[in-house]
């Protein structure tokens, strides 16, 4: 459960989720694995990091980062971030104490096959820049715990919004400093709003997933992907149809380093 962001953490919603799922006939194979209780598996990565010297503190604020990066003229990312200049890679300014802590990205174009938007590359050190593995506020950056829980629950493939593309590259630079085997990434698209044109998401105030109907949203789902109505009775006969339907269309090919 991605809880690291405690601020943002609204209680309930988790149990919420994990109702919703049930209900769509979505169970878990293992033990529920908390984020905002893994503190000493993300300090142990940090610290093996920290050893080799790819970790260093930063003293900047987002404003000074934004600002740097607007006299230099550098264009936002993907994920509408401007990329982090680098003003404390080689110690912080005088008079000046580390905010966060950043991982000190290595030079090189990042290429990795999407299954669903195929071919893509990122120069993740002029793209991104060297990114924040804790945060000033002193939580762990999702990016830091996304691929420490990756690594120890054995995941070979990520299925996830499109909105989560930007963070790959940078993923898998940080998976490999740690030694974690590459994973096989698709990116599904969207669902977006037809009047704002913004996501269907709960922070948008989208309406939540009707679990009255649970083939009705599931068929809905299945649509919204590109697939043609399955005949099915009960969420189980869907989802054993469906998951045949997906791989044939997905099949899974070897993972590319």
């Amino acid at each position: 459960m991605e809880d690291v962001d405690t601020p943002r953490t609204v209680a309930g919603a988790a149990d919420t989720i994990m109702s919703q799922l049930t209900a769509l006939g979505l169970h878990w194979d293992g033990e529920v694995m908390w984020q905002s209780q893994r503190n000493a598996a993300y300090q142990s990565a940090f610290d093996s990091l920290a050893a080799r010297g790819l970790i260093y503190g930063c003293g900047c604020t987002r404003r000074e980062i934004a600002d740097s990066a607007l006299r230099g003229q550098t264009a936002p990312g993907m994920d509408g971030e401007r990329p982090y200049p680098g003003t404390c890679r080689h110690g912080l300014p005088p008079g000046r104490q580390a905010r966060a802590w950043r991982l000190r990205v290595p030079p090189g174009v990042e290429h990795f096959e999407d299954r669903w938007l195929g071919p893509q590359t990122q120069d993740v050190a002029t793209a991104v820049g060297d990114f924040a593995l804790r945060r000033a506020d002193g939580l762990w950056a999702y990016q830091l715990a996304v691929v420490v829980d990756d690594a120890q629950q054995g995941v070979t493939d990520v299925v996830r919004g499109a909105d989560l593309l930007s963070s790959t590259a940078r993923q898998r630079v940080l998976g490999r400093l740690l030694g974690a085997p590459p994973l096989r990434y698709l990116h599904v698209p969207l669902i977006l709003d037809t009047d704002s044109g913004l996501k269907l998401s709960k922070q948008n105030g989208a309406p939540a997933i009707d679990t009255g109907s649970p083939l009705a949203a599931l068929q809905s789902a299945w649509r919204n992907l590109g697939f043609a109505p399955l005949a099915a009775d009960r969420p189980a006969d869907f989802l054993s149809a469906a998951t045949a339907h997906w791989a044939r269309r997905f099949p899974l090919p070897a993972v590319a380093g």
